[in-house]
């Protein structure tokens, strides 16, 4: 699959990780479906590359291992990182939380990169990044596409899903960029609130719209 030639909008000196092969940035909300919707993407044979992945990859090397043991050892138990200790540390501690983030980012170009030419470097990426927006990401992809559900399908489908109170659900969603938000700055948007079997042909509908074979 290649992006068609009227959306590709950056080149390697401008896209994410400099890479040379257009990437579309997928992002969604909590409880919107940007799951499904990737995994949807990559039965149609399209690399979809997670950014979550990518930084528990980077969690799981010894490297890591000795920059948190460095800098934080309360977190560390029998030489093993314990990430309920250290998430509680880091939204407790704004300096824990940059040092944190700064030594992840300068870690995820070559994760991205090893994921990448691991699966035979394709001519397209979908990079699913829940903060596209919020960190910037936006500048650095061809395409920013949005998957979409409502705020009040939202909250049905996370107070269902996770056990939790309207209350809870309600927090979540505002500790996260209003949906309404990631639509409208998005090139492009896959509907989720319906059935799956409409997600699918929405999926199908965007591929139909902006890739070639």
């Amino acid at each position: 699959m290649k992006l068609k030639k009227e959306h590709i909008t950056k080149d390697k000196s401008s896209r994410l990780h400099g890479l040379e092969v257009p990437i579309i940035g997928l992002t969604g909300g909590i409880a919107t479906g940007k799951s499904t919707a990737a995994s949807l993407l990559e039965k149609h044979g399209i690399l979809v590359i997670n950014a979550d992945h990518l930084v528990k990859s980077i969690y799981a090397t010894t490297e890591m291992l000795s920059f948190v043991e460095a800098n934080f050892p309360e977190v560390i138990e029998d030489k093993q990182i314990d990430f309920k200790k250290l998430r509680q540390l880091a939204f407790s501690n704004l300096e824990v939380r940059t040092n944190l983030e700064k030594e992840i980012y300068a870690k995820l170009p070559e994760a991205f990169m090893k994921v990448y030419s691991e699966k035979g470097s394709p001519d397209l990426v979908v990079y699913d990044v829940p903060l596209l927006f919020e960190k910037g990401l936006d500048q650095k992809v061809d395409l920013k596409v949005c998957v979409y559900s409502d705020k009040t399908t939202q909250l049905l489908r996370l107070t269902k899903r996770d056990n939790v109170s309207q209350e809870q659900a309600e927090l979540a969603l505002a500790n996260q960029m209003d949906i309404e938000e990631k639509k409208k700055r998005s090139d492009a948007i896959i509907e989720n609130t319906d059935t799956i079997e409409r997600l699918q042909q929405n999926v199908e509908e965007f591929v139909n719209n902006y890739l070639d074979n």
